[in-house]
């Protein structure tokens, strides 16, 4: 049996009622028909007791996205020598949880070792290169991928191709060969171009519409595309709009993901803000809940702590769905209800219903079959249910709270 120390056990107690919040994101995404509603992580965070709880947390996640260990540098560092360390920890960890792994990523501009970056290069040789790091990585993790990012953000703003080592050594055929690389690795695995900006009509989106035609023009599989949705606060496109190049995407065969969703604010935060940032995180997830191809929404990791954004963008922050502290925002209640579920608050337990599902789950987290794992099932005043679904046991904590496990 293995001890929690006390000071770890503190401070899981501590935020246990406010990671554990009964059904959620994903059981909502799920009952609307969507595959999943997941995150990005990385390695570094998961030394982090508390975040590995919520990360766990199957009724908000039901996908992971490995936000850099599985990119060139990290896994083929030195021409031909791989390491796959950092990212099997996070499929791995996918795997015992029941989650889908999305893959990211094969072919990028950034993140290159040096040895890529300043090697002297013909068409032929980094071609060689290109599919021998494709082939070997696809290979690695045939079977634990839903979809990989076969190439990621090969556009300037203009539509145009991003001049990277990969389009002025070799071309724009560089797409339809990485991609019909990727599928010969593992046929079974979705394929996606990924990237920022597309999210609404425009001339990047029209590039990516354009590379969408080029690779199947070569009659090579592409499964879908990836829009990364990095907005701002106030500045995030319209439902309408979003829905409306979803559409684009779709009629072209391909199904659609959001992949990176997070909407940035200028600190500090206000209440003003987060209302606002409620109201554009629901309406990005309504434009892919009204998108019948759109197949879930990943939100680049779902804590303030661990966000990318002040170190990139500078003064700007509280990008997440819950704050630094693990609190849920408003935002998380603006997703659930653009989900179709309701929440009696931001930082309270959700509800979800769905006519598909063998019980309804109600605000208090208890269900026809008893209260849901992770979900509370006592404390000092808890009026909610007590009796915990089958498999799962009423564990006390301390007289506050008492929790499904």
């Amino acid at each position: 049996m293995v001890r929690l120390s006390s000071e770890i056990l503190a401070l899981a107690v501590g935020l246990l009622p406010q990671l554990v919040q009964g059904a959620g994101l994903n059981t909502a995404a799920v009952a609307k028909g969507k595959l999943y509603f997941g995150t990005a992580t990385d390695n570094p965070e998961l030394t982090d007791t508390a975040y590995v709880t919520q990360l766990n947390n199957t009724d908000d996640f039901g996908q992971i996205t490995p936000g850099n260990s599985q990119k060139w540098d990290t896994i083929e560092p030195t021409q031909n020598t791989f390491s796959y360390t950092k990212g099997d920890v996070i499929a791995n960890l996918a795997k015992a949880n029941g989650q889908k792994l999305r893959c990211h990523n094969l072919v990028w501009h950034s993140q290159l070792p040096s040895w890529v970056t300043s090697g002297t290069w013909t068409n032929a040789t980094l071609l060689a290169a290109m599919k021998n790091h494709i082939t070997n990585v696809v290979t690695h993790y045939k079977g634990d991928c839903y979809a990989w990012d076969v190439v990621n953000e090969a556009l300037n703003e203009d539509g145009s191709y991003r001049e990277s080592i990969w389009y002025t050594t070799i071309g724009p055929a560089y797409l339809p060969i990485a991609f019909a690389t990727a599928a010969a690795a593992d046929p079974n695995v979705k394929l996606y171009y990924n990237d920022y900006n597309i999210e609404y009509s425009g001339s990047k989106a029209t590039g990516a519409l354009n590379i969408v035609k080029l690779i199947q023009s070569y009659g090579v599989k592409i499964d879908g595309v990836g829009l990364q949705g990095h907005f701002i606060v106030g500045s995030t496109p319209s439902q309408s709009s979003q829905a409306s190049t979803m559409a684009a995407y779709t009629a072209l065969g391909v199904e659609v993901a959001i992949t990176e969703l997070d909407i940035r604010m200028t600190l500090p935060s206000t209440d003003a803000l987060l209302a606002q940032q409620k109201t554009d995180y629901s309406g990005t997830v309504a434009a892919c809940v009204a998108t019948k191809n759109c197949v879930g929404v990943t939100i680049w990791d779902w804590t303030d702590k661990y966000s990318w954004v002040p170190s990139t963008f500078s003064g700007q922050g509280a990008a997440c769905p819950w704050d630094e502290n693990y609190v849920k925002k408003p935002a998380y209640t603006g997703i659930l209800t653009a989900l179709g579920g309701t929440a009696t608050s931001s930082t309270t337990t959700s509800a979800v219903s769905s006519t598909s599902s063998t019980s309804t789950t109600t605000s208090s987290g208890s269900s026809a079959t008893g209260v849901a794992h992770w979900g509370q099932c006592g404390g000092s005043g808890w009026t909610g249910g007590k009796t915990c679904a089958s498999g799962y046991t009423c564990t006390y904590f301390n007289d506050y709270y008492s929790q499904c496990l």
